[in-house]
């Protein structure tokens, strides 16, 4: 009997233990979510996905081009459906994601190569809103940094 009176609180102790030492990512699911979209939109300069940035992009989207200039979700989608694509890869290559409420901020990098042989890198901030349940960009702005990436501050 005492032996049983013993375990109960031990068993008690541990299971708080275990809970404080590993919190639970409330956002697990909408991480791996805008994790993997902003993979794929990386991915996209090349494939020229015009469907992904149907469903990632907000209708009321604004994003800023690492040459300052503003364009719309109108403006993305033409391009990518007449211009043709003037890289062989670009690859996300970190990205850390923060929630506020029904908001959440994506600050990454990603490496590109273009079909002329220049590489070179972006740094990106993207904001994302949940709207009737759907993770979808409104903003974005690009950069391109003057120093390599094991080099950046």
């Amino acid at each position: 009997m005492k032996t049983r009176a013993l375990i109960v609180p031990v068993v008690l102790l541990l299971c708080a233990f275990l809970t404080q030492a590993q919190p639970a990512d409330d956002h697990a699911k909408e991480r791996a979510y805008i994790r993997q979209a902003e993979s794929d939109w990386a991915e996209s300069s090349v494939k020229k996905d015009v469907a992904l940035l149907e469903r990632i992009l907000a209708d009321d989207f604004v994003g800023v081009s690492h040459d300052g200039k503003r364009y719309s979700k109108a403006d993305e989608l033409k391009e990518d459906r007449t211009q043709p694509s003037e890289y062989l890869s670009n690859h996300l290559t970190e990205v850390d994601i923060r929630f506020f409420g029904d908001a959440a901020v994506a600050q990454g990098s990603e490496q590109w190569k273009k079909k002329d042989g220049t590489t070179g890198w972006y740094v990106w901030t993207d904001t994302w809103i949940r709207r009737g349940g759907k993770w979808q960009i409104v903003a974005a702005e690009d950069l391109i940094p003057p120093a390599a990436p094991n080099q950046a501050h």
